[in-house]
């Protein structure tokens, strides 16, 4: 895996970039403060080709991978204008359906999710199940008479299903030789008979809302399912990958856009006719910020590198590790930020308050730091499970 960012990327980062500060933290805290998405960035962004990077070019995408998508997250978020969607839209559900749907599903989605056009949630957790997604009670069952599938159950924290055109939904069919529950991929498009949401009411100021959702018997064509019942472990995983890389990205843009705003004030703000940048107290604390946001960034690369090459095991560790390293070095680097500007770091002129909440949630959203640390102490290290 190399090290140093290759000239495409290089060029790739600075033109996102330049794309994001045309309209940076002011234009994205307005839209929060409106109730409604970043839509004019997300067009722009899908215009240019950013949205769809990862996705196959036969279907309009790119041809880029993981690396790529992850790359324009986090170049984003370091304008202070971060996509949560870009992890769900075509991270996860692009590219399970590039890589597991059927040729009509591509070609119903794969295009107008890279043109941004069409926009797709995805529900996996639910009120009883929490990290175990092995007790999602979500179940599908075939209709003997149609062919149908009938999906109920529950979902909560679903970004964005106002706006999303379907949700990815992992339910659960039982396998006719063990009887047994398996995972199993639903796309339910979003006014679908018994599909209801409700507005989960938020701390956490964004511009994508969370939703609880009930599904009552909702009624799907055959051609819903994605990809093979029997594999849908394989298929599901094949998407958190993604959604771990991506939200890695998400917490470095963040930090890096915290500590950007807190190294010009240390550089600006004069105490005792010096920089508050000149002492060390100040200085120290932001230079391991750095440090911290650089390593994480480093597993979150090896982490895409492995999952684009198809190494999908070996991805699964880096990309929980570069998950939690991000976290980690996120809510640091928001706090240290905040910290720095001392009482401007609440005012609403900075734009770093409302920080505070938002990196909390890459400690703990999509999995917790708590059962990453489970996972690489059992898979990695090999010890004992304590459940």
């Amino acid at each position: 895996m190399p090290v140093i960012e290759s000239e495409e990327h290089k060029a790739l980062r600075a033109a996102v970039s330049a794309l994001g500060h045309k309209y940076g933290r002011a234009y994205f805290t307005h839209t929060i403060e409106e109730g409604r998405p970043a839509t004019e960035l997300w067009a722009e962004a899908a215009e240019l080709g950013y949205l769809g990077v990862n996705l196959p070019e036969g279907y309009g995408g790119g041809g880029g991978g993981i690396a790529e998508l992850s790359i324009v997250l986090e170049e984003l978020g370091a304008a202070g204008c971060p996509l949560l969607l870009m992890v769900v839209s075509p991270a996860i559900c692009g590219t399970v359906i590039a890589r597991f749907g059927t040729e009509e599903q591509k070609r119903a989605w794969l295009p107008a999710l890279a043109d941004g056009t069409r926009v797709m949630a995805f529900g996996i957790t639910e009120p009883d199940a929490g990290s175990n997604s092995h007790r999602i009670t979500t179940t599908a069952r075939r209709d003997p008479a149609t062919g149908d599938w009938l999906l109920t159950g529950r979902k909560v924290f679903v970004s964005g299903v106002d706006i999303a055109d379907a949700t990815l939904i992992v339910g659960r069919t039982e396998d006719a030789r063990t009887g047994r529950l398996k995972p199993c991929l639903f796309i339910v498009p979003r006014d679908t008979p018994g599909f209801e949401r409700r507005k989960i009411d938020m701390e956490l100021s964004a511009a994508e809302k969370q939703f609880e959702l009930v599904l009552d018997d909702v009624r799907l064509p055959a051609g819903a399912l994605v990809g093979d019942e029997d594999a849908g472990l394989l298929q599901l995983f094949a998407g958190l990958n993604p959604e771990r890389i991506m939200t890695a990205a998400f917490a470095i843009g963040m930090g890096r856009f915290a500590l950007s705003r807190a190294v010009e004030y240390a550089r600006e703000r004069t105490v005792w006719k010096a920089p508050i940048g000149s002492h060390q107290a100040i200085a120290h604390p932001l230079a391991q910020a750095h440090i911290d946001l650089e390593l994480a960034r480093l597993m979150m690369q090896k982490a895409a590198h492995l999952y684009d090459a198809g190494d999908d095991v070996g991805a699964g560790e880096a990309a929980n590790m570069a998950k939690y390293a991000a976290g980690e070095a996120c809510v640091k680097a928001v706090d240290q930020a905040v910290h720095t500007l001392g009482g401007n770091g609440l005012t609403r002129e900075f734009g770093l308050a409302s920080l505070i909440t938002a990196a909390r949630v890459s400690r703990i959203a999509p999995v917790s730091r708590e059962m990453i640390l489970n996972y690489v102490s059992h898979q990695t290290l090999g010890l004992p499970k304590s459940y």
